[in-house]
């Protein structure tokens, strides 16, 4: 989930047993079996191996979005993002931007949209979900001075 969800993120294999609090050993074998099967790449970087979602993977996509519906990310993005209408861009930030479980979708909405109907929306979709959904509205001017698009952002969406 940590590599697929947001493909731009890398890792290596101590960070990610430190992450995960799991073995280093078992860690390996399981980095091992999703690049012979093709799902990640890696680069050595210094005397690191680092590893990445192969986004030319046949079923990348597939396996994405089937992500995108296991977190909620789909029903947002499907019933209060294509809502709202003066976006310009959304990020989903937290713990699911890294790929880590949460029980919390936390947003930067770029944009003006409507306050009242955003907060009805976002009503509507925790009913359909089984997580809490927060949120940041930036307008375009003062998200400039975001540092957005980075390993711990995940662009959902953008005009």
């Amino acid at each position: 989930m940590r590599l697929f969800l947001n493909p731009g993120s890398k890792a290596y294999l101590r960070g990610l047993a430190d992450e995960f609090a799991e073995s280093t050993n078992s860690v390996r074998v399981e980095l091992n079996r999703f690049e012979e099967a093709g799902m990640l790449s890696s680069d050595v970087v210094g005397n690191k191996k680092v590893f990445q979602a192969n986004q030319e993977y046949p079923l990348f996509g597939e396996i994405r979005k089937i992500l995108l519906k296991y977190t909620g990310l789909q029903e947002i993005i499907d019933n209060v993002i294509e809502e709202l209408g003066d976006l310009r861009k959304v990020y989903l930030i937290g713990d699911l931007a890294l790929g880590k479980q949460s029980n919390i979708i936390s947003l930067i909405i770029i944009g003006n949209p409507d306050r009242h109907f955003l907060i009805q929306l976002i009503t509507k979709v925790e009913t359909l979900i089984p997580k809490k959904v927060q949120y940041l509205i930036y307008s375009t001017e003062e998200s400039e001075t975001l540092d957005l698009d980075n390993d711990k952002s995940l662009l959902l969406w953008h005009e």
